[in-house]
């Protein structure tokens, strides 16, 4: 950041939201006091639900071109009406913090990246972070999503680890996840995952973000439950997401990097 300061550049953040999703505000909040921990200039544009899909690729276009943005992030989900894929593909992949486009996701698949996606990223430092080595281990990962499961099943491959995927449509999913050294679970269903998924040493990475029954939050895993197996297991909150706001940060900073040596 220094550096960067140096020379004139201070790394920048767009943050767009449409509508008034609850979460995705509390999200957007959350970058928002991240940015200004950080000393990243960031500018929010919040739309209402009612923005048809032109006007939003209007207003990415106008962010592929702003010098003093170097990231771009859409928050997800948006308004039915609006296509999430045509709307990603519109941002420049320099300009990709999420790494959600095409072309930086084909970069991950070959592990010649310049961002990574900021929750599997952050899993990933948590990981390393922890002293856990990945090198033959098996590694599940409950769910299949762009955003977290398919993007975190790459990037524990590139640590060789051995990878299971599995969803809503695995065969004998308990079986399957009680075969793992490292579990990761992000299916969004309230502690969905108690201690009869979880083989005893087992280290267990919560991703979800949801309510319980009282409305508390809460992950997919029963982290009561949980914690009489697991040899290392997240909380929710305080366990993944203060990573993932991390991890944004980070790219935000290679992004003006990269741009700035252009």
């Amino acid at each position: 950041m220094a550096e960067l300061k140096q020379k004139g550049v201070n790394p920048g953040l767009a943050v767009v939201i449409v509508g008034d999703d609850s979460a995705s505000r509390v999200y957007v909040n959350n970058k928002k006091k991240a940015c200004e921990y950080c000393g990243i200039y960031s500018e929010e544009y919040a739309l209402p639900a009612s923005t048809t899909e032109s006007e939003l690729l209007e207003l990415v276009e106008k962010l592929n071109t702003k010098a003093d943005i170097h990231g771009i992030l859409v928050q997800l989900p948006l308004p039915k009406h609006i296509n999430e894929e045509t709307i990603i593909n519109a941002i420049r992949p320099e300009k990709d913090v999420d790494a959600f486009h095409p072309v930086n996701v084909g970069k991950i698949m070959i592990g010649n990246f310049d961002f990574l996606p900021c929750t599997p990223a952050g899993v990933m430092e948590l990981l390393d972070d922890a002293g856990i080595d990945l090198c033959g281990k098996h590694c599940v990962v409950i769910g299949r999503s762009n955003i977290v499961g398919k993007p975190q099943a790459m990037l524990l491959l590139h640590k060789n680890a051995t990878v299971t995927i599995c969803h809503s449509k695995t065969a004998n999913l308990k079986e399957v996840a009680r075969t793992a050294d490292i579990l990761v679970v992000a299916v969004g269903r309230a502690k969905m995952v108690d201690e009869e998924y979880i083989k005893d040493g087992a280290v267990v990475i919560d991703v979800g973000m949801d309510r319980d029954e009282n409305g508390k939050l809460c992950g997919d895993v029963d982290f009561d439950s949980a914690c009489k197996k697991a040899s290392y297991i997240t909380p929710v909150p305080g366990g993944v997401g203060p990573m993932t706001i991390a991890t944004l940060m980070k790219n935000a900073v290679t992004a003006a990097i990269r741009q700035s040596e252009n």
